[in-house]
Parts: structure tokens; sequence; C-alpha cells
């Protein structure tokens, strides 16, 4: 069996601590490890470990590898060159096994990075049910049996029993209240947990039938020359849900009723929901003092927040955004994330602290044609060889031993040295030491974005 892992998602609903740059999937919100990670680790219990391709887009790309590296020794990566929803991302990723496997035909799972199930062995017990309607012939779909009436999901009508599970009759958008009481009434219905089974075969015949414009762009790109997915080729995909393309459509749909625990962890609501309560039913995260409040989450991330006689409602604090609103209206997040992006506000798309391969950044303060950061290098890592065409830059070595190249020269500075970085010089911030590196970094110029990077070299496969 194989694994595709669709890890491209920007989790808008789960904004401030959610951002287009650092996406849900990619945070540590429930565990010590993120939602990423639970996925592959997840999935290895039902395939080996070199059978999982994690999909994602080429922003997400760097940190999606850096997270499966810490779990495995050469993890698979696909970057989309632009965002196109499911349907082109499985196609492709599809292809990549059949080209890069010695199996005839194998069979397929495919998950979403972003969802909370953590009883891995009942997970992988339905799987292997699944792996069997899969070998029939099916496109199986793993269902969710609903235990109230969720506005905020898709759903399935099963239409008749089969041997192991049901035949398909229809998938269903999100419905409004009053819909969704009379399915949860019919007994028919599942939600639809985006987790899909197939032999490779039969979904590229459904792709050719039923998304010929996926179909014919696909045979376009050929994975035993290339590694990389070509931006010419996927730029022509069609942007469209694998729901919408094929599941909606095909009459070889099967469901199975997934038998572990399950929550996509679409809201703020439903962390509430999966998180320890206090006697009052509340949960706290971080530093936070309260009196009297009831059935309330509060989750703090860098400052004290206090609370007082809350009831039903959430508060987020990040560093640079306070979210509060009531607990039933945790849906809505995604229309401020929405408002932010219109605005070109920057809050919706990156935090002030930025995880990279080589460590991270924060940004401690920003004005007209300047910014300053405090880099944090982790031993044995190094920023890329690069040079900037718009901005100069100054570092001053706050802690440990910092190695920079600059114009081809080697410069071993200690704390309290510093040098200077000017527009177009080629230049490389590196530790190869056993101690942290932190550096204050002071950029200069008219401006000051990070698109504004020529690598020459880099050890994480970015050039």
């Amino acid at each position: 069996m194989y694994g595709i892992i669709l890890a491209g998602g920007s989790g808008s609903r789960l904004w401030p601590l959610s951002r287009e740059l650092y996406p849900k999937q990619l945070l540590n919100i429930i565990s010590d490890k993120s939602l990423l990670q639970s996925t592959f680790e997840r999935l290895a219990f039902c395939m080996p470990e070199a059978n999982i391709l994690s999909i994602t887009n080429t922003k997400h790309a760097s940190n999606v590898k850096m997270q499966i590296q810490d779990l495995t020794k050469n993890p698979l990566v696909l970057s989309e060159p632009v965002a196109k929803n499911t349907a082109p991302a499985i196609a492709l990723a599809t292809k990549y096994i059949m080209q890069q496997t010695e199996e005839e035909d194998p069979v397929i799972l495919v998950v979403p990075s972003d969802h909370l199930i953590q009883d891995n062995e009942k997970f992988s017990s339905t799987v292997q049910k699944g792996e069997k309607l899969a070998q029939e012939g099916y496109i199986v779909t793993f269902g969710i049996k609903p235990d109230y009436p969720e506005t905020g999901y898709g759903y399935i009508n099963i239409l008749k029993p089969l041997e192991i599970g049901y035949k398909v009759k229809e998938f269903v958008e999100k419905p409004d209240l009053k819909t969704a009481e009379k399915y949860l009434e019919a007994g028919t219905y599942f939600w639809n947990s985006g987790i899909f089974m197939f032999k490779a075969s039969v979904l590229m015949e459904e792709i050719k039938k039923y998304a010929p414009e996926i179909d014919k762009i696909s045979n376009n790109v050929d994975f035993s020359k290339t590694k990389d997915i070509p931006f010419i080729e996927f730029d022509k995909m069609p942007s469209i849900s694998i729901d919408y393309a094929i599941m909606e459509k095909s009459d070889k749909i099967a469901l199975l009723t997934l038998e572990s625990d399950w929550n996509d962890l679409g809201s703020w609501k439903s962390i509430y929901d999966v998180s320890n309560k206090d006697e009052n039913n509340n949960v706290f995260v971080g530093h936070v003092i309260d009196k009297d409040s009831k059935n309330s989450f509060v989750y703090a991330s860098s400052k004290l927040v206090t609370t007082i006689g809350l009831e039903d409602t959430v508060i987020v604090e990040t560093e640079d955004a306070i979210l509060a609103c009531k607990k039933d209206k945790t849906q809505d997040v995604k229309h401020i994330y929405e408002t932010l992006k219109k605005q070109n506000d920057d809050t919706h798309l990156v935090h002030k602290t930025v995880y990279r391969p080589w460590g991270f950044y924060t940004v401690i303060a920003q004005g007209k044609g300047f910014q300053s950061k405090i880099l944090h290098v982790n031993p044995g890592q190094k920023l890329s060889i690069q040079s900037h065409n718009h901005r100069s830059e100054h570092w001053v070595v706050l802690n440990g031993t910092a190695k920079v190249v600059l114009e081809g020269k080697e410069l071993i500075l200690s704390p309290g040295h510093s040098v200077d970085i000017p527009v177009k010089a080629i230049h490389s911030l590196q530790n190869p030491y056993q101690e942290d590196v932190e550096v204050i970094e002071v950029q200069k110029g008219d401006i000051l974005l990070e698109d504004d990077i020529i690598r020459y070299e880099d050890m994480y496969g970015r050039v």
C-alpha cells in the first residue's frame, strides 16, 4: 500500500494561530507533534514509511520536509507550484507513485494532513478492510457516523450495503441546521472525512472519464525524468476538488465507516471539544489567570492573559493578534482571515516568528525602509548562499559562534561582533558548531520582502 498526505491547506478557521505560510497542519496544537507528523505516524501503521508521499504547496515544502525528517531519513515531498485544490494534486501524486514503484497497480490511501485521530490501531484496521474494497475496483471513502447535526461538514448518503461497507448514493454540500437535523434523523448520512482509497488504475480511469483536462495535462508530466511538478503544466490545471471532479460523478464509490475516533479540528470550538477541561469546563493553554469563567477556551502563546466571568467564549492570543468570539461563532473566523487577506494585512500570512529548515527568525521591529529580526540558527545548520537586490543587512552576533561567508571570504564572529552585508553581495550565515547561534539582523532598503532572495546554493534543496 502507498499513502498520499495532502498537506497544502491554509487552516483559515484557526487564525490567528494558523497562518497562510504556517498553517494548522504544521502546528503542535494537541500534542508535542504537529498534525502533519501525527498523520505520517498514523500511515506508518498501515504501510512502509518509504511508501508515504506528502504533496504540498511550494511555500510550505521546506517546513513539511523538515517536520517529516524528524520521523524518517528520506522524506518524499512533492511541491505544487501553485494551489489548484485536491483533484490535480491527487492525480499527479498518484502518477508519481505509479512511475516510481515496481508494483503493477498499487493501492493508494489519501489522507488530509490536519485531522486528529488518536486510535491508530482502529484506523489501521479500517484501512485494511478498505483495501479489500479497493482491490475490487471501488474508490473507497471513509465516512464518520454523525452524532449531532453538524453544519460545517459535507455529507455522504449511502444507497445499499455491500459485503463490506456500502454503495454510495450521493455527496451533499454542507447543510443548514434544519437539513443537518434531517440527515441525522434519516440515519443513512455520514460526515465526509476526506479520506479515500483506490487502485491507481481505477482513479486514473475515472479522471480520464470525468476530468479529461486533468488527465490530458497529467500525461505531459514524466516523473521518470524529473522529481518536480513543472509550473507550466500545473498552472494549466483546473482548480477543483476531488469531490467535484470525481467522487460526485463516479458510480464506483463505496463507503466504509471509520472505526477510529476522528475530528477535523476545523475550528476553535473543535479544539475545545477534544481538550481536557477543568471543573468549570474551561480549557486554558499558556499563561492564563482566570476568575469565575465557565465553558470557555483561552489560548495564550506569548503574553499573560487574564479573564473574569467569561461564559462560552473563545480567546486566542498570539504575538501580533488577538481573537475573541462566542464559542458557537468560531466557524466565522475564516471571514476575518479573508478580510485581512483582501486588505493585504500580513497578519493573515505569517507570524512574527517564522520557522525555517535552519531554525527560525522573529521580527522585532519594522518601519519605513527598515526591519529588524532575531535569527536563531540551529547547530549544524546554515542559511542558503544568497544575495538581495533591494536591501542591505547588518548582523550582530548575540549568542554562539557564527560563521559568515561574504563574497567568498569566511568570517568567524563571536558575541558582540558584527558584519555589514551590502546590496547584491553574495553571503551566508552558518552554524557549524554545537551551540545555537542568535544574530540580530537589521535590514535597510525600499523593498523588504522575503521574495527578495536569490539562492545560489542550499542544503535544503530550495535553489
